[in-house]
């Protein structure tokens, strides 16, 4: 994907806890945050997740309930409904509407409502999933949590057998831990990822705070996803590791300050600072009376401001020559 600026994808998840009231606003406030886009997740519960599968320790740890992953999901679905609900919301608010899709059903559920689709990381090992959606043909953003270098490769080499160019592929390091610690995040794997396969890069983050994604995007990151919700203390698997309101607002102000610092790659004085060179930079001056004809040395001559004058790079060219006028001390020579 060509991207102009960082893509901020405003990760709501399942941030509104099965209520559509709530998921609008999220959306009012990734809009209120200046963010790309705000993020769902798609899923048909039973078609996902098995009877016999268990939440993961950070779900237990968040929800505090010890009950299955199913039970658990199924009261955060949407219906489609509720989807169509919330991409007019996000016309209205003039944010772009992105959704995650966890099953083939809700893939083509979504056909015609994306702008690109977004590969979750818990399905880049999933092969029949990977064809899919490259056989639909929009571009793609994928998360590689807890996957190692040569899934990434395998999972990057379906998409491209499958039709999707390398320049219509983002991959996003991302770690899988809700909250991820400092010492497991591994920014510069972003980098490995980029050497290793030649696509734009991404970070999918879930630490806590705005340090880590702001890094990233220093370190060439073109698209940033952030988890976020209206309270972090409420009820839900993924609350306690997201953003609230007044905090992805100063993510979003944080990346798009850092991206205009990055600037281009010239040294060259900026227009703001071109005015000062004068005031801040030095000339070659007398440092005593000097008449016509005295030979000029450094008994005699110095470097003082303001640089409007002879630079003090040309003192070797300087040294030796003889006065043509008079000078008093602090005389531009």
């Amino acid at each position: 994907m060509n991207l102009n600026k960082v893509l901020i994808i405003a990760e709501a998840g399942v941030n509104h806890n099965g209520d559509v009231e709530l998921a609008k606003q999220l959306i009012n406030v990734a809009a209120d945050a200046g963010a790309d886009y705000v993020k769902f997740q798609t899923f048909i519960s039973e078609q996902v997740i098995s009877k016999h599968a268990q939440m993961a320790d950070y779900q237990k740890t968040n929800t505090g309930k010890t009950e299955s992953q199913l039970e658990m999901v199924k009261r955060l679905e949407l219906s489609h409904e509720d989807h169509y609900k919330l991409i007019d919301h996000c016309a209205k608010k003039g944010i772009n509407f992105l959704s995650t899709a966890f099953d083939f059903e809700s893939l083509e559920f979504l056909k015609g409502k994306l702008d690109f689709y977004k590969i979750p990381s818990g399905e880049i090992t999933n092969l029949p999933y990977l064809i899919k959606v490259a056989q639909l043909g929009l571009p793609i953003i994928m998360s590689t949590g807890m996957a190692n270098l040569q899934e990434v490769k395998d999972a990057f080499n379906v998409l491209i057998a499958n039709g999707i160019l390398k320049e219509n592929i983002t991959i996003l390091h991302c770690n899988t831990e809700y909250p991820t610690p400092m010492e497991d995040v591994n920014l510069n794997a972003m980098l490995s990822i980029q050497k290793e396969l030649g696509v734009a890069v991404g970070y999918s983050d879930h630490t806590l705070g705005i340090e880590v994604p702001t890094a990233a995007v220093a370190m060439g990151a073109t698209v940033i996803e952030k988890h976020f919700t209206l309270d972090n203390t409420m009820e839900g698997p993924d609350h306690k590791a997201s953003l609230e309101p007044n905090e992805l607002k100063a993510m979003v102000k944080a990346i798009r300050n850092i991206e205009t610092a990055l600037g281009h790659y010239k040294k060259e004085p900026s227009p703001s600072e071109s005015k000062n060179k004068a005031i801040a930079r030095k000339s070659i001056v007398a440092s005593k009376t000097i008449v016509k004809g005295e030979l000029l040395t450094e008994n005699n001559i110095t470097t003082k401001r303001p640089g409007n004058g002879i630079s003090p790079m040309q003192w070797p060219n300087i040294i030796g020559t003889t006065a043509v006028k008079d000078y008093k001390e602090d005389d531009l020579i």
